[in-house]
């Protein structure tokens, strides 16, 4: 059983600990409020680039002159994965459901014969693939200098990926991140960004049944130009929702850690408070056998 000096000095470390996660939660919750406007703002436009896309993408089919990031290779046995996760950890299961999608993805692709490689955005995400999957790497872009996230952090990793494509360096690349839903609800995804892969929705089809486009250029001239701006865009809202996402499960994760601090403090004051009461009493009982002796 603690003496009661451990159990007094076990008592203020984690009253310090309760202020520390109690601070964080703070700092996340404002910074959660510029992550979601931005990633909510981002939104939008992202769905409308992608309607536009998909018609494009749909007048052209799979003629000969379709654009490589639009056409493809015509295989799959090489796969890019790019792995969005945090610089920082802290932050819940947030890094960590990421990385298991990733991993579930690579088995069923090494399962099937394919060649995978890896590229990192993060440091969490490149430290828990790192000790399954080294050999696996190809890359890993740092951001923990950045303040705040822009479009020219999105251009730069795209660029990367572009130019691993155009060496051929692989077939496929798919991006995973998360997507932010509200404080206690983020989604892992995996989204494929080459080759482009845009979904005919509601909207475009709404658009293609009621509007006529005369396009000039011609369709896959305005495809080949479009298309790399379209993986920088995927890439940007990926690390959007990314950033909103983090701070959101940094903030919940906080909050339990600050009520879980506050719950032990309570437990152990009521531990000190016995001891002490034990201590007391057997003072008593040694005062008065004294006495009683005499």
């Amino acid at each position: 059983m603690p003496n009661l000096k451990d159990l007094k000095n076990r008592i203020a470390s984690v009253k310090s600990t309760r202020k520390i996660t109690k601070a964080m939660q703070m700092v996340a919750a404002a910074k959660l409020r510029r992550a979601q406007d931005a990633a909510e703002a981002s939104r939008p436009y992202a769905e409308r680039f992608n309607a536009v896309m998909a018609s494009l993408a749909a007048s052209v089919g799979d003629s000969d002159t379709a654009p490589r990031l639009l056409a493809g290779t015509g295989k799959d046995d090489v796969q890019l994965l790019v792995v969005l996760t945090a610089e920082r950890g802290l932050c819940g299961g947030f890094n960590t459901n990421i990385v298991k999608l990733a991993k579930a993805k690579i088995a069923e692709l090494k399962g099937a014969g394919k060649t995978v490689k890896i590229l990192t955005v993060g440091k969490k995400g490149r430290e828990q693939l790192k000790r399954e999957y080294s050999d696996l790497f190809v890359g890993h872009v740092d951001l923990s200098d950045v303040k705040r996230l822009g479009y020219g952090d999105a251009q730069n990793i795209a660029k990367d990926i572009l130019s691993r494509f155009d060496n051929g360096e692989f077939d496929v690349a798919t991006i995973f991140f998360a997507k932010f839903n509200s404080v206690i609800s983020q989604d892992p995804t995996a989204l494929q960004v080459i080759p482009a892969s845009y979904e005919t929705t509601d909207e475009s089809q709404a658009d293609a049944e009621t509007s006529q486009y005369d396009y000039e250029p011609d369709e896959e001239a305005i495809l080949a130009d479009l298309l790399p701006r379209g993986v920088a865009t995927q890439i940007f809202t990926a690390l959007l929702e990314n950033a909103a996402s983090e701070q959101g499960a940094r903030m919940s994760a906080m909050d339990n850690a600050t009520r879980n601090a506050g719950d032990m403090i309570d437990q152990l004051t009521i531990e000190y408070n016995r001891s002490r009461q034990a201590v007391i009493t057997n003072e008593l009982i040694e005062i008065i056998s004294g006495a009683e002796a005499l």
